[in-house]
């Protein structure tokens, strides 16, 4: 049988899928701090030996480069250098074409792994507002006839509430808010990277060890009294200072907060297209379920569908699914 495999690189992780969901694998690999990107994909090609690649990316936004078009020329290079095998690369319109072709826009290739996930979800669902909340952002994405209706770019996304810079894992806890309440008093926080938001869901126990998959703010551990310490940092305050009571609501408000951002930004859509219902995916799909039984909002968990694995690296394993129907609809064609 030919393997096809769907890779979403990222700027943070790179993450692998196979069209029959037997291969699920995310890895952290941080671009910015250089790559292991190369040493990477040779193995999963000598490992896997695919028939066909398919290639998503975000990872060209890394600071590491002065540019997007770098990032997209470096990351293709590796890429093509790693597979013996025919590779693929997914645009922003879910549709397939050659990112070494110099005849077309290499820009459209951007951060596009959402537009894989948007086509899977339009053919497979249908008209619906999928949400993917990553470690990093949360992906708000209109599908609507077959097809996603958002706006292309990074940029234009973030403009129309299509793409929310947080994250369930990356996100600076200090860019969330600017008090919290103690109790006692109205505490402002420091604005500093002392905490991220996988410390708030490792507090309050919606994610594991095996789930805080990037770094710590402090270069240190990630049990609970770890992530308590970092909570407390925020505050300019150790465990000798603050009650574990205050830990957790500072972790809970921080929680909320979030919750309202993502949810302010799913009700623009809702009320700009006319559709209600979710499709929740991503590391995040707790607190999306949470803000759709809050808002009462009918939703569908993209763990349900395609398990939850497989939901945590839903572009991948989509770009895997739609090269293998494209290859199927061609090869029955020229029969």
């Amino acid at each position: 049988m030919t393997r096809f495999i769907g890779i979403d690189i990222g700027g943070a992780n790179t993450k692998l899928a196979s069209s029959d969901s037997k291969i699920s694998e995310i890895h952290y690999l941080p671009m910015w701090k250089g790559t292991g990107l190369t040493e990477l994909l040779n193995d999963i090609s000598s490992q896997v030996q695919p028939d066909r690649v398919a290639i998503v990316m975000t990872g060209e936004l890394a600071d590491c480069f002065e540019s997007k078009e770098e990032g997209l020329r470096f990351i293709s290079n590796i890429v093509n250098k790693a597979f013996n095998c025919p590779v693929h690369y997914i645009n922003q319109s879910g549709e397939f074409a050659e990112l070494i072709n110099t005849d077309i826009d290499i820009y459209s290739f951007a951060a596009a792994n959402w537009a894989a996930s948007s086509r899977l979800i339009a053919k497979d669902i249908g008209d619906c507002i999928f949400v993917d909340m990553g470690s990093t952002t949360t992906d708000i994405i209109p599908i609507i006839n077959g097809r996603h209706s958002a706006q292309t770019s990074d940029l234009k996304r973030l403009c129309k509430n299509q793409l929310v810079y947080t994250g369930i894992l990356r996100t600076n806890v200090a860019t969330l808010l600017s008090n919290v309440n103690l109790g006692d008093c109205e505490c402002r926080i420091a604005s500093e990277l002392f905490a991220t938001t996988a410390d708030v869901y490792r507090s309050l126990e919606n994610i594991g060890n095996e789930d805080y998959i990037c770094d710590t703010a402090d270069g240190a551990g990630k049990e609970k009294r770890d992530c308590f310490r970092r909570l407390a940092r925020i505050v300019c305050a150790d465990l000798t200072e603050i009650s574990h009571d205050n830990i957790i609501s500072i972790a809970e408000q921080v929680k909320e907060t979030q919750k309202d951002i993502i949810s302010t930004a799913i009700t623009n859509t809702v009320n700009e297209f006319g559709l209600t219902k979710i499709i929740c995916a991503g590391i995040g799909e707790f607190l999306l379920k949470e803000i759709c039984i809050d808002q009462n909002l009918d939703f569908e968990l993209s763990s349900d569908l395609w398990g939850s694995k497989l939901s945590d690296m839903l572009p991948a394993y989509a770009a895997a699914r739609i090269l293998e129907m494209e290859y199927d609809t061609s090869t029955q064609t020229r029969r």
